[in-house]
């Protein structure tokens, strides 16, 4: 089957059962080399395809989440709301840029997998609870950066794993310790799982971005910069996960970078 097509079909797939089931079945393909790589013709992305709950609002207009057990509870569905998005990030990487070596697409594919293992833990612990992702409101931030890096590989490796998915591992610990003083407590072994993983993407992200930057003959640190004031408009906010960063393979030239801003 062509890894492309799949990887599309399932971007674009609005039930969310779905989006898991070909999800899974591209990590299966991938992992039995049942996959081909040829070409296919590749269509601007809007919007990929979701469910018609959670209604998406402005970030700022997204509700402050107070300490209360209704407060903790929205943040779990944020949490989910960013894995689901995640998962079509990746495979938004798969289908868009279809000039790349086969392990880009087997490394995003993985990544797509394991996205779709994290939302289904968390919208089951929700379904626990008694409630469903869906029940709040969600914010399009991370699918606004994934449209504004559609014209270029490079753009989308600097910015998405490597500053919005990297935001998850300086976040991660902090939001751990909130859980682990509430009645939610079982989130903190979930949130264990969920930050090993993605200290694997953003490591991914880190891989390509510096392949891109060898084969284009240009400085990466420079590159990542320009990069980051044009889609961002301003200088990262911290504080950073140092730690977290140094295990995904940020150079010591990146870190002494975000520890001067």
């Amino acid at each position: 089957m062509n890894a492309f097509e799949l990887a599309h079909c399932a971007l674009m797939s609005e039930r969310i059962d779905e989006k898991i089931k070909l999800t899974q079945q591209l990590h299966t393909l991938c992992n039995n080399h049942q996959l081909d790589y040829v070409d296919t013709l590749i269509q601007k992305t809007e919007n990929p395809g979701r469910p018609d709950k959670p209604e998406l609002v402005r970030f700022g207009a997204v509700p402050q989440r107070n300490k209360s057990d209704l407060g903790f509870i929205n943040t779990i569905h944020a949490i989910c709301h960013i894995e689901f998005n995640a998962i079509n990030l990746a495979l938004d990487a798969v289908y868009r840029f279809q000039m790349m070596p086969e392990q880009f697409y087997q490394d995003w594919i993985q990544v797509a997998f394991e996205e779709s293992q994290h939302f289904t833990l968390l919208n089951n612990y929700l379904i626990e609870l008694g409630y469903q992702y869906g029940d709040f409101d969600g914010h399009n931030g991370l699918w606004k950066m994934t449209a504004d890096t559609d014209y270029d590989v490079l753009a989308r490796m600097a910015l998405v794993p490597r500053v919005l998915e990297a935001r998850g591992l300086d976040a991660t610990p902090k939001i751990q310790a909130r859980f682990k003083q509430s009645n939610f407590a079982h989130m903190v072994n979930i949130l264990d799982i969920i930050f090993k993983d993605e200290i694997g993407h953003v490591k991914i992200g880190n891989k390509w971005f510096h392949y891109l930057c060898q084969q284009r003959k240009i400085e990466p640190l420079r590159t990542f910069d320009k990069l980051v004031k044009k889609h961002i408009g301003s200088e990262l906010r911290g504080p950073f996960n140092i730690e977290a960063r140094k295990l995904a393979d940020f150079s010591q030239q990146e870190l002494d970078y975000l520890q001067r801003i």
